[in-house]
Formats: C-alpha cells, sequence, structure tokens
C-alpha cells in the first residue's frame, strides 16, 4: 500500500456542521453589508464661467389660432394634419395645416396651407395655399422634410366617382423657390 504525500486531513470531507458554519459566515457578511453602508457623496462644483445656452428655438404657428378660408356653412374648419419645419431658410420654422370642413359625413376635401410667423409679433400668419379645397383633393400624408413640403394626395378621376372613394393616388413636393412655393415633384398619379 501506498501512502499519499499529502497526509489525510479531516476538514477534506464536508459534513453537516462545515455547511452550516459556511451558511452562517454568508448570512452574517450580508447582514453586516446592509448595516455598514457608505456616507453619501458629496460634491461641489468650482466657480466657473457660466455655460453659454444656445438660443431656444422659436415655436411654430399654432394653426389653432389661424382663419382658414374655407367656406363651411354651418360646421368649422378643422385641421386634421399638421407638420412643421423652416421651409424657407430663414431659421424660424413654418407649419403646414391640412385642414378641412368638418362633415358628418363623406370625405370632405382638403385644403394644406402654409403658416408663419413675423419677426416682431407672435400671431400666425397664412402665406401660401399649397391645395386648395376646391380641387376635391385628400391628404393622406403630410411631412417637412429638408425643407420640403411632402404629401401624399388622394383625388378623382372624373366626377362619376363617388366622393367617399378616391381612386388616384399622388405624391407632390413643394419647396421655396424665388420667393413662392414650387411644385418640384412632377405628378406621378395613379390610379389606386
Amino acid at each position: 500500500m501506498q501512502q499519499s504525500a499529502v497526509p489525510e486531513l479531516a476538514h477534506t470531507h464536508t459534513r453537516p456542521v462545515h455547511w452550516l458554519a459556511t451558511a452562517t459566515a454568508v448570512a452574517g457578511v450580508v447582514a453586516l453589508s446592509s448595516v455598514l453602508q457608505p456616507n453619501p457623496a458629496t460634491a461641489a462644483q468650482t466657480a466657473g464661467p457660466e455655460p453659454q445656452h444656445a438660443p431656444a428655438a422659436a415655436a411654430p404657428p399654432d394653426p389653432a389660432h389661424v382663419d382658414f378660408p374655407l367656406e363651411c356653412g354651418p360646421v368649422k374648419a378643422i385641421v386634421v394634419k399638421k407638420a412643421a419645419g423652416d421651409l424657407d431658410g430663414d431659421g424660424s420654422p413654418e407649419t403646414v395645416a391640412v385642414v378641412h370642413c368638418d362633415s358628418p359625413m363623406g370625405t370632405p376635401p382638403d385644403g394644406v396651407y402654409v403658416l408663419t410667423r413675423a419677426k416682431d409679433t407672435a400671431t400666425p400668419r397664412l402665406v401660401a395655399t399649397l391645395v386648395d379645397p376646391k380641387d376635391s383633393i385628400t391628404v393622406s400624408d403630410i411631412a417637412v422634410r429638408d425643407g420640403a413640403v411632402e404629401a401624399d394626395l388622394l383625388g378623382y378621376s372624373s366626377d362619376d366617382v363617388p366622393r367617399c372613394c378616391p381612386d388616384v393616388k399622388d405624391n407632390a413636393k413643394w419647396q421655396w423657390k424665388n420667393g413662392a412655393f414650387a411644385r418640384s415633384a412632377p405628378s406621378a398619379a395613379r390610379s389606386v
């Protein structure tokens, strides 16, 4: 029989008392760590130059304060969609509003209007009509991207098509050029 180079040690054989001692030690460490907490951190800033704040961006004009050129009879004109962005490059945002009469039935035609605000007043004013309600167009989506107004338009191929169900889809894009909004996307009307 060969003898081991390492003598047998009594503590190398685990017994329930060993597990109990280990569990008690771990519980004691956890309990002690919850009682002994570090002091709250304190920090003081040294006096220095005041941070430079960028000027607050002007809010886009609110279409709720504009009288739109719609003849709605006994119902009122409502803004159904809007988008904002700097369309003329002056650093102040404009608002593009999609407006129609609040008709209880049918699909009322939309008007698309551009609103701006004079530098000396907070009152918004209408500066352009991109889509006239007389054209019987419905706007399904509107956005301002890269200084241009983009819209998805729904219309009718003829007067025989019921006004509830537009059958022509068109994409439009307007940009501010030479003091006016010019439609830069050619008509890509297609049947739906």
